[in-house]
């Protein structure tokens, strides 16, 4: 089992990689292929988009077929769309390609936690969803300075076609590898509808929201143009700055972990987490015109910061009944990645509708958006019930 979760965990640090490759990408696709800033943000937003439509048939496929040929089936597609951006020549093509990758990644990080939900204990699913994210995160890392490196060394249509070959190689091995958790005896049936009637889930499905979000939006598209355009940064700098906020955001997840333990209220922590990366956002509003290094540090901030999405959905969690798991951790992903999706397109027409009165001023406005939005999901998380599990 071991070696087969490794082989999901793999798999999840494409994930992340595929999710945030666009930051760095943006110049050459602008250079090559005319591409626009809010064009590649639509296609980010489609990744996201098709990632999260797919969690609910996801969840059913999860408790009722394993995650084994949920996973490696679907990755074998991402795979494919891994392929179709390879030799895309336009925008359209782009959004296609993401789409499908998106619909590739939807399943592993949730097949996952199904495992760890089926086969450890609940108190320990929050530090073991943050010690998967945190690693998986590295796949962020590598899609910043290591990207910028491999597309100045062979160009970024080669790359992109070597990454898909080693996802469909992750493909493969989880196939091979991944062992299904036992059924259930005696399971009775249920629904979404089951988990969508309990009151006490809905604010944690609104935190989930906006929890990661900004961070998701930031770092996988918008520090890319932002560094450009307002500070003049070029590939190799976006990606040094791009590799900062990502390392940020492992730290991160590998501190909540442990933190998730210490404190005694998980919500707390939550709390505490998302209200330093609201301030981190309206410092971005506030400072966007600011030398380099206030925006540097105020994005590896932010990332640290954000990384809370594994205790907000472990708390989700802790309500989920156990014939439900698959269909409760994929609603409450489902309800973290869509708003993602939906994000990145608003911000890209609100970036595209802004007067650039100053250089600053377009992300400015996405700063704000990506403030504000949080500050309300943080408001109403304030009246959610405590539980650990």
């Amino acid at each position: 089992m071991r070696i087969g979760i490794a082989a999901l965990i793999l798999a999840y640090v494409l994930s992340q990689f595929y999710r945030a490759f666009l930051a760095v990408l943006a110049p050459v696709l602008t250079q090559d292929l005319g591409v626009t800033a809010a064009e590649l943000a639509s296609a980010s937003g489609w990744w996201f988009l098709t990632f999260a439509a797919m969690q609910l048939p996801i969840g059913a496929w999860l408790d009722r077929v394993g995650p084994r040929l949920t996973s490696g089936l679907l990755l074998a597609v991402g795979a494919g769309g891994a392929v179709l951006f390879a030799e895309a020549t336009d925008a359209g093509q782009i959004k296609l390609a993401m789409a499908l990758i998106g619909v590739g990644c939807a399943p592993v990080l949730m097949a996952s936690y199904f495992i760890f939900a089926r086969q450890f204990a609940s108190a320990a699913f929050g530090t073991l969803a943050a010690l998967t994210l945190g690693i998986g995160t590295l796949g962020n890392v590598a899609a910043s300075l290591p990207l910028s490196w491999a597309v100045t060394a062979f160009g970024w249509r080669e790359t992109v076609l070597g990454l898909a070959a080693i996802t469909g190689a992750v493909a493969l091995a989880i196939l091979a590898l991944v062992r299904d958790p036992e059924r259930l005896e005696g399971a009775r049936h249920g629904s979404l509808l089951e988990l969508l009637r309990m009151p006490a889930l809905w604010p944690v499905l609104i935190m989930m929201m906006v929890c990661y979000a900004p961070i998701a939006g930031l770092r996988g598209l918008w520090i890319g143009p932002y560094l450009a355009d307002v500070h003049g940064a070029d590939a190799l700098e976006i990606g040094r700055i791009s590799l900062w906020m990502g390392l940020a955001m492992v730290a991160g997840n590998f501190a909540y972990g442990p933190l998730d333990r210490w404190f005694r209220s998980r919500k707390r922590l939550v709390i505490l987490g998302n209200a330093a990366m609201l301030v981190c956002l309206f410092g971005l509003w506030w400072f966007a015109a600011a030398p380099p290094i206030v925006a540097a540090g105020l994005l590896v901030a932010a990332g640290f910061f954000g990384a809370s999405f594994p205790i907000v959905l472990a708390h989700g969690r802790a309500f989920v009944p156990a014939h439900l798991t698959g269909r409760g951790v994929t609603l409450l992903n489902l309800f973290g990645i869509a708003p993602i999706g939906i994000a990145q397109i608003v911000t890209g027409r609100l970036h595209a509708a802004t007067e650039p009165v100053t250089p600053a001023a377009p992300y400015e406005a996405v700063f704000l958006f990506f403030a504000l939005t949080t500050a309300a999901g943080l408001a109403v998380y304030l009246w959610s019930q405590d539980r650990r599990g």
